[in-house]
């Protein structure tokens, strides 16, 4: 697969493609950048958890384990592939490529499958599931999934092959975890399988990643193309937050599950409005920290895990205790 992946045959015409685009870029569409920057945005992580805590906390607790199952399960996914994958950026791959500059603070690590393509097709595509009775709601939430798709190679960061397998992962997940949540529903005990299941596949997949896949070392100047250290710890806060979601979602659900409708629409707001100050300064000011850090593995794989607990346990444990008294 690996090899496939690389192939001069099988990746000429992307880049061929992504030249295209590039020559479009820079010498008649420029004023385009900052629109498919703004695009990108909706792929990036952060933004989709704190809608989808916002519907958790405040809105319907099933849509919003839905939606943060789907958030979760497909960064899952998408960083185990990237790391047996190991395929490199669209510029290692060819020197003709010249990514837009501001979209490199986020284009780190391997490429193979897009992150933010998989995201916004789980995010969006989950959304757009739970809206399908509202027919042009969707419609313009599929449409902004494959803009966000479309954004990643306009920005020079992703070639269509990665683009292409991210949306395919996250419209994978929007059915299957869809049934995955009524079929838990009819018996909160399952959630607690799942979430063994969940656990499970979590240690295997780091132990892949740590202790038995190997990595390329290709240099350039003297610098690894990609640091594989670097790419371990990032899967590492990555399966660490996961894994606080997900335990704490179902732990949740199962033992001290909580309606949001018990409450008034000015707490609502409250809730959400404080919950989600939190969790962006706990992406902006905490998480991203961990993704260069050089610290312990139990460290970087507990602050996520304690975060990704606070949004989906600790925090509705801390409102509904408000709301009791």
């Amino acid at each position: 697969m690996i090899e496939f992946l690389s192939n001069a045959n099988w990746l000429s015409p992307q880049i061929d493609f992504l030249l295209f685009l590039q020559n479009m870029r820079t010498s008649h569409f420029n004023m385009l950048n900052d629109l498919f920057l703004s695009v990108t945005i909706i792929g990036e992580f952060w933004l989709p958890t704190v809608i989808c805590a916002i519907v958790y906390w405040c809105i319907d607790f099933k849509s919003g384990i839905y939606l943060l199952s789907l958030s979760s399960y497909n960064m899952f996914f998408a960083q185990l592939f990237k790391m047996i994958a190991c395929v490199y950026r669209p510029w290692v791959l060819s020197d003709k490529i010249l990514p837009v500059k501001k979209a490199l603070a986020l284009a780190i690590g391997y490429s193979f499958p897009s992150g933010h393509s998989a995201e916004a097709s789980a995010f969006l595509g989950g959304l757009a599931f739970l809206l399908r009775k509202k027919l042009v709601v969707s419609i313009l939430l599929i449409l902004l999934v494959f803009m966000v798709g479309f954004s990643r190679m306009w920005l020079g960061v992703h070639t269509p092959q990665d683009v292409i397998v991210g949306l395919l992962i996250g419209f994978s997940l929007v059915f299957v975890l869809n049934s995955v949540v009524e079929w838990a529903e009819k018996d909160k005990n399952r959630y607690l399988y799942i979430m063994g299941i969940t656990d499970a596949a979590i240690i295997v997949a780091l132990s892949y990643i740590c202790y038995f896949n190997s990595y390329p070392m290709d240099y350039v100047n003297g610098e690894l193309l990609v640091n594989p250290v670097k790419s371990i710890q990032t899967s590492i806060v990555c399966y660490g937050y996961i894994a606080g979601i997900m335990n704490g979602m179902f732990l949740c659900r199962r033992f001290f599950p909580f309606n949001p409708n018990d409450v008034g629409l000015k707490t609502k707001v409250i809730r959400g409005v404080v919950g989600s100050i939190f969790v962006i300064i706990l992406f902006q000011h905490g998480i991203k920290t961990f993704f260069s850090c050089n610290c312990d593995f139990k460290i970087v794989f507990a602050i996520p895990f304690l975060s990704g607990l606070f949004i989906t346990a600790i925090y509705p444990m801390i409102f509904e205790k408000i709301r009791k008294h």
